[in-house]
């Protein structure tokens, strides 16, 4: 009779990874801003979080966003953990930099 053990896990959590951007739209991170945020955030595998004014918030959560109060000018930070984080981070921080492809 064989025995299989399971894997020995090291104890390592992997870092996140991150970006930054600033806020450079008239509005800032407003209800629909938050709303692309988050709709693109969760095309993605990627657990990711955006991190202003001293606050975190889900970058699937709206509200959490809008909470951040992120106005014109100020820096932001996206992390994120999992498969294509790397991507959806990048994906992110493009949108904030665009302004949230607003006219």
């Amino acid at each position: 009779m064989t025995s299989t053990k399971p894997p020995v896990k090291s104890g390592k959590k992997k870092a996140a990874l991150r970006g930054r951007a600033t806020i450079v739209n008239q509005r800032g991170l407003h209800a629909r801003a938050a709303a692309r945020v988050a709709q693109l955030a969760e095309s993605f595998d990627a657990d990711l979080t955006v991190h202003g004014n001293g606050q975190s918030a889900s970058a699937l959560s709206i509200m959490d966003l809008l909470l951040l109060a992120a106005a014109p000018g100020t820096p932001v930070e996206v992390s994120g953990t999992g498969k294509g984080a790397k991507e959806a981070i990048s994906a992110v921080i493009a949108l904030i930099e665009a302004g949230f492809d607003e006219d």
